[in-house]
């Protein structure tokens, strides 16, 4: 009963990972890097605030981890130089704001 105990115990960090890919996350940073790196390109691909890109029909993104993975490919694309921890700010404030994926 112990191991078994020691062994959920040890797993747990694990599970709550799971729940939010983007781990612990600073919130208050998000938007500012969203602003500086994001906002030009979308304004220049669907116009107005850029924010289109978040809530047009069809986009493609269906849960978290997809979020996550689509700001690692526009740092990447767009080489904004982010450590990982500020792409899961951003993933999170994102979802926060637009998409609000529940997994």
């Amino acid at each position: 009963m112990r191991l078994k105990t020691i062994a959920f115990l040890a797993l747990l960090p694990v599970a709550l990972h799971a729940e939010e890919p983007w781990g612990k996350v600073d919130l208050q940073t998000a938007k500012s890097l969203h602003d500086k790196a994001c906002t030009s390109c979308h304004i220049r691909m669907y116009g107005g605030d850029g924010s289109k890109m978040y809530l047009r029909d069809g986009r493609m993104l269906s849960n978290k981890l997809e979020v996550l993975q689509r700001v690692t490919s526009c740092n990447a694309m767009v080489n904004s130089g982010w450590f990982p921890e500020e792409e899961g700010a951003v993933a999170a404030w994102l979802n926060q704001h637009y998409y609000r994926f529940e997994n």
